[in-house]
């Protein structure tokens, strides 16, 4: 039987002892480095050409995403969105270390994820148009993405609500006897919020197979890092819960995808949880909301720019004969063109009618639902004029 006694491990001193936070000394994981180069005699990850090429791309193309839709958006032709440049690695490079079997639940900032799943352009822009072709019936506000088929969990936009929930779906997956782990990502602002230290608190406990992937990308929002917390990092939180902790370097895609490895491993063999940090860096905006020349310098997206995620693992790809930089460039054009098309196609079509939005609340829409809608209805009568789209959906 366990010894209930709590304090039967602790060792005894005769001395008062402070512990700082100097004594923790994360290190944090390299294997490449900027130029591409090995970090020291690093030990790479069995990687084939096939995944590594399938990794390339899906980070080309996110950044080709990005860049279009915050085009899209600054257009007027959609309403919002979350750029994830500078932080393709730590989630496309993740993302290729699980199996199709196991659950993402994202924050915001993960379309890379997504996209290495297997989610369509076409896919992609029914959500941020909310049309009668999206999954979720245009429900959602863009890049909220949400797709069954794909263990891809909806996204909501109060921050930190997935952290418990991924522990509490990733304890359901073990008392299932299910080979899968989950794996959450939020960034270090999410880890300021109470949901953080209880999602952390009842992994470790009930030992669930859950991976906790932090993507410290310096800022929470306008907020840096150094004002949101005095200890190291998010890591040190790991230790203090109990949960096996592993620090990364968050622009280094083969650090990151060996890191997420090892927490897999661990997370099923152990039935555990892991705490991934991946240091990285927010180059573009917090969102198309947001304006970072007020609170960031030029030099200092500069000095990270250096240490950008795609080229250092196209240097790297390049170094084993398995990039072309010709090919690349075609490759990069094509994209651009399929993401321009269908952005150009996908903005035609209609939304859903307006009834669809009381539907699959309830089997059947009761009284009050089926009272507001009609109200709602008369008001778009009233005012189509500020409604053109939905008028004619009534």
């Amino acid at each position: 039987m366990k010894d209930r006694n709590h304090l039967s491990n602790v060792g005894l001193t005769n001395q008062v002892e402070v512990i700082s936070n100097g004594l923790l000394d994360i290190p944090m994981v390299q294997l490449l480095q900027a130029d591409g180069s090995l970090h020291g005699d690093a030990t790479l990850p069995d990687m084939s050409e096939e995944l590594a090429k399938k990794i390339l791309h899906t980070m080309q193309y996110i950044r080709i995403l990005d860049e279009r839709m915050v085009a899209a958006q600054r257009q007027g032709r959609i309403s919002f969105y979350l750029a994830c440049t500078g932080e393709e690695a730590s989630t496309i490079g993740s993302a290729a270390a699980l199996e199709p079997q196991d659950m993402i639940m994202s924050q915001y900032r993960e379309q890379g994820a997504l996209a290495f799943r297997g989610f369509t352009t076409e896919q992609f822009m029914n959500q941020m148009f909310s049309n009668e072709k999206e999954l979720n019936k245009g429900r959602q506000m863009p890049i909220h993405y949400g797709v069954k088929d794909l263990n891809f969990m909806t996204i909501s936009s109060p921050l930190g609500t997935q952290i418990p929930q991924a522990s509490g779906y990733a304890y359901g997956q073990k008392m299932a006897g299910v080979p899968a782990v989950t794996i959450c990502y939020f960034g270090e602002g999410a880890a300021s919020e109470g949901d953080f230290h209880a999602g952390m608190n009842m992994a470790a406990v009930l030992n669930c197979p859950v991976i906790f992937l932090c993507r410290n990308n310096g800022y929470a929002i306008s907020t840096p890092s150094e004002e949101q917390f005095a200890g190291d990092g998010i890591a040190s939180r790991g230790i203090g819960y109990g949960i096996k902790t592993i620090r990364v370097d968050g622009n280094d895609v083969m650090a990151v995808y060996a890191a997420t490895a090892k927490a897999r491993q661990i997370a099923l063999t152990e039935h555990c949880p892991v705490l991934i940090e991946a240091m990285t860096y927010r180059l573009a905006a917090h969102s198309t909301s947001d304006d970072p020349t007020g609170y960031r310098s030029k030099d200092e997206e500069e000095r990270w720019r250096a240490k950008d995620p795609v080229q250092r693992f196209a240097a790297w790809m390049q170094s084993k004969g398995w990039y072309n930089e010709e090919e690349s460039k075609a490759h990069i054009e094509q994209t651009r063109q399929e993401v321009l098309s269908q952005l150009k196609q996908v903005e035609k079509v209609p939304v859903c009618h307006i009834n669809e939005i009381i539907n699959d609340v309830y089997d059947t829409p009761p009284w009050h639902l089926k009272e507001q809608l009609a109200e709602l209805k008369a008001h778009i009568a009233k005012y189509p004029e500020a409604y053109p789209k939905t008028a004619g959906r009534l």
